[in-house]
Order: structure tokens, then C-alpha cells, then sequence
């Protein structure tokens, strides 16, 4: 369980949220859980404890900057590799692992794509600019990942991949409840959760999400007011899988609430294949 440590969580979590998680989890027999943070040694990330480590919990939010690109790239690698399998909860949509993890998704179906026509493509991908890194969109913005193509009278292709901001043009912190539906019951991440379910107080984030289709959208929440936001989605990243789950704003007791712990239990376990 990774965990930034940001003081705002002493309000509703004393002990930090990712400790309370990691408690949690850990009165699964089946889990050996270990609780690290950003201010650890080696931001709690060293190779040694990435070797032990199967799947990661990863929770941030103010200090996204401090994880470094080498880092965020180091842990993707191990994702692709089938080395290691990531979970982001709520505000770690801006986490620099997670927006790597997505930038992989949008390569691997970008190259998969243009490799089957058979033709010669040129693909230049675009990263996003320092000045728009924390940007939130406007509703009608181009949605991103986006590709532009150019097609030349000798077949050859050049393609322009605008890479996924990971951000949502609305956001609201008012503590209003939300109702989460199980969009796909059978998925063994699904397994116990009821049909729909109540989150007591939250944050609300409103679609559309700039990412990667997700292979799959088990989750979804909806607010009285209309909004909604895929709130469950997971991604195949090379050999390892990456699971976002939206709920979780550290000011409210999103985690003390049984079905958002047992949806990260079930994730875990099906990530290992139990």
C-alpha cells in the first residue's frame, strides 16, 4: 500500500488513509501487507521491497510531482513485464505511474493497430505540455488519447497521438452521497458487491474521463444531480493489469465503508489469479 501521507487525511483517517487500508487488508490471511509512503526512504519504493511486491495500492494526490518519471517508469515496466499488477484509487488519476500506465495502453493499441495494415506508418507520440500537466478541460475539448492521420499518395501513413490527460472537465467537494451501480456482477472483482450500492458522503467527478477505453468498466457511480463517472475500470498494460477505482477523497470515510474495501481485496485476488 503506497500512500502519499498528506496531512489533509488526519481529518477523517488518524492514522493516514493507506495504514487504515493496509490494516484492513491485512486480517486477510491470504495477504501479507506491507504500508509505505512517499516520504520512506527511496520515496518507499526500493528495488528491494519491488521485488517482494505483487500488487500495488497506490493513493495520491497533492504531491504528484515528487514521483519521478524514472520511478513511474521503472513500475510500469514491471506492470508489462507481468512482474507486478497496480491499483489507482481516486485522486491518483494524476499519479505519474498511472498517466504512464495509460500512455503504455495507447502505444501497445496504437502499434497493434497500424502493424496489422501492413503498410508504412510513421508514429510520433505526443506528450503532454509542462504548462497543461494539471490542466482540468473544458466540457467540448478534444478528448484525449486522439490520433490524427495523414495519408500520402504512396500509402505510407504518418500518424499524431495526443496522449491521454487522465483529467475530467467537473469535480465537486461537497460531501454529497453518490450511487455506485456493478456494472459487470460476474467479474471477480464484482464478487459480494451488491447491485448498487450508497457511498454516504464523497467527491463527485463528472464524465467524460481523457483516457484509454478501459477493457473492461465494472463500476459506475452516478450523483443526484446527473453527473456519473466510470468509476470501476481495468486495463490490460503488456503482461499486467491496471484496476482504477474512483472513490476514496481523503477528507471523507470512503474506506471505513465495507464494499470499497472489499472491492480492493477482490481486485487484488483476482489479480493474482485466486
Amino acid at each position: 500500500m503506497w500512500d502519499e501521507r498528506q496531512k489533509k487525511q488526519l481529518t477523517a483517517y488518524p492514522n493516514f488513509l493507506g495504514n487504515h487500508i493496509a490494516e484492513q487488508l491485512a486480517k486477510n490471511p491470504l495477504l501479507k501487507v506491507t504500508s509505505v509512503g512517499l516520504d520512506d526512504p527511496e520515496q518507499g519504493l526500493s528495488d528491494e521491497l519491488l521485488e517482494e511486491c505483487e500488487v500495488m495500492v497506490w493513493w495520491g494526490h497533492v504531491r504528484h510531482p515528487e514521483t519521478s518519471a524514472a520511478t513511474s517508469q521503472k513500475l510500469i515496466e514491471r506492470v508489462k513485464n507481468g512482474q507486478l499488477q497496480m491499483i489507482f484509487l481516486h485522486s491518483a488519476h494524476w499519479a505519474n505511474p498511472f498517466m504512464e500506465a495509460m500512455n503504455e495502453v495507447v502505444r501497445q493499441r496504437t502499434s497493434a493497430h497500424y502493424d496489422s495494415l501492413g503498410v508504412k506508418v510513421e508514429i510520433d507520440y505526443l506528450a503532454i505540455a509542462d504548462s497543461l500537466r494539471f490542466r482540468v478541460p473544458k466540457l467540448g475539448d478534444q478528448l484525449k488519447p486522439a490520433v490524427y492521420e495523414r495519408k500520402f499518395p504512396d500509402g505510407h501513413i504518418a500518424v499524431q497521438v495526443s496522449m491521454p490527460t487522465c483529467i475530467f472537465p467537473f469535480y465537486r467537494s461537497d460531501g454529497k452521497p453518490s450511487t455506485i451501480l456493478t456494472l459487470a456482477p460476474k467479474h471477480p472483482i464484482a464478487k459480494g458487491i451488491p447491485k448498487q450500492f450508497t457511498l454516504p458522503a464523497t467527491e463527485m467527478y463528472d464524465e467524460p474521463f481523457h483516457i484509454p477505453e478501459p477493457d473492461e468498466v465494472i463500476f459506475e457511480e452516478r450523483w443526484e444531480t446527473g453527473e456519473w463517472f466510470r468509476s470501476g475500470a481495468l486495463w490490460q498494460v503488456g503482461e499486467g493489469k491496471v484496476f482504477y477505482f474512483r472513490p476514496g477523497h481523503e477528507t471523507y470515510k470512503v474506506f471505513f465503508e465495507k464494499d470499497p474495501l472489499r472491492i480492493i481485496q477482490n481486485t487484488i485476488l483476482f489479480m493474482k489469479g485466486f
